[in-house]
């Protein structure tokens, strides 16, 4: 049970680029998510997970001796389902956040960079990702607001 939550039903075992798939299926649930229930739900769905991704990342590393396995991607649910929460429910914003998230995720700017190197266990792993989505919900706002302007 602890690897179909941490691998985000098995996405994170993908041979191929593992953290985009489970950003990618949790894109599709954060969607789905957003057409029945409100935003506050998936902002509070967001804590949950991270909290108890906290704790099974710990206990998953100290099983394995492995800190932040490629094929642990619960950290981009939370991450991406952050920046949805900026979105307003919007599809454009939606796609923006998703887009500055990998973005975030995979160059790991400024803090994220720190975070990643420097902060071990569960928290670490969930730290960066957390950051990557609050600068990708706040991008998409700002990139929003752009085309509003110009349009």
């Amino acid at each position: 049970m602890r690897k179909f939550f941490l691998t985000f039903f098995y996405t994170g075992l993908s041979p191929w680029a593992p953290g985009t798939v489970g950003s990618l299926a949790a894109a599709v649930v954060g969607v789905v998510i957003l057409q029945y229930f409100t935003i506050d739900t998936l902002f509070l769905l967001t804590l949950l997970i991270t909290i108890v991704g906290i704790k099974e990342i710990n206990i998953y590393e100290k099983i394995t001796g492995t800190h932040d396995d490629k094929s642990i991607v619960i950290d981009e649910v939370a991450g991406l389902w952050l920046a949805f929460t900026f979105a307003s429910a919007n599809f454009t914003q939606i796609i923006l956040s998703f887009i500055f998230f990998r973005i975030f995720d995979i160059w790991k700017p400024s803090l994220i960079g720190r975070i990643d190197r420097d902060v071990k266990g569960g928290l670490g792993v969930m730290g960066d990702d957390l950051l990557a989505g609050l600068l990708a919900g706040i991008c998409s706002i700002a990139t929003w607001q752009f085309i509003q302007q110009i349009l």
